[in-house]
């Protein structure tokens, strides 16, 4: 569990954070009047990745950047015989492995985030607060940033951490579909083991 923990929080540490944050501001473009009208087209694309399983997209992903392009790798944390070691080289290996299980779950998540933020965005607009910052004659970045993001991202940051469980949840298979050396691949291995006390452990460390 001890060598497990570490890529699982890397992995899914740093997509939550990346996805929360594109995610939360591509969802308040979208709703703001004064943003580009090219942004309205990426609404299909938002809708099906929300709906699309973490490891299904990966699996799509899999297909096209490993099997057709094979510009990456298609399987583990790190090339085979790479000594683990705080170096470059190592780090950089880690990277390139992490792209597509990431990715998968960046993606997904993202489509999330922004469609929850534009409603919230929505709502917020309509508030008085904010119809008084247009009277008094506000620059609209102002009232984009100060008035409206700020009070519509307070529900998201409590999803935020509410999320954490499921994304964990649902990286199951992604690590499993990748052969990432994660957590969660480690109790897929102890279920098909019936390794007790490995599930027991595992279990017991996600809830914590």
């Amino acid at each position: 569990i001890r060598d497990a923990v570490p890529w699982t929080v890397g992995l899914l540490g740093l997509t939550t954070l990346f996805s929360f944050a594109f995610g939360t501001f591509l969802g308040a473009l979208l709703a703001w009047p004064g943003a580009p009208r090219w942004l309205r087209y990426l609404m299909p694309p938002l809708w099906a990745l929300h709906a699309i399983p973490f490891f299904l997209l990966g699996l799509v992903l899999m297909y096209l950047f490993a099997f057709q392009f094979q510009i990456l790798p298609i399987f583990g944390g790190y090339s085979a015989g790479a000594t683990p070691a705080l170096s470059f080289g190592f780090v950089l290996d880690v990277l390139h492995h992490a792209v597509l299980p990431a990715l998968s779950i960046v993606l997904v998540s993202m489509g999330g985030w922004a469609l929850a933020m534009r409603g919230m965005m929505v709502t917020t607009m309509g508030e008085d607060y904010v119809t008084f910052a247009e009277a008094k004659g506000l620059r609209s970045a102002t009232i984009f940033t100060r008035y409206c993001i700020r009070n519509a991202i307070l529900p998201q940051t409590t999803g935020l951490a509410l999320a954490l469980g499921q994304i964990l949840s649902g990286a199951v298979l992604v690590e499993v579909v990748f052969g990432y050396p994660g957590i969660v691949a480690l109790l897929f291995q102890a279920i098909e083991e019936n390794d007790f006390f490995l599930i027991q452990g595992i279990v017991f460390t996600v809830i914590v």
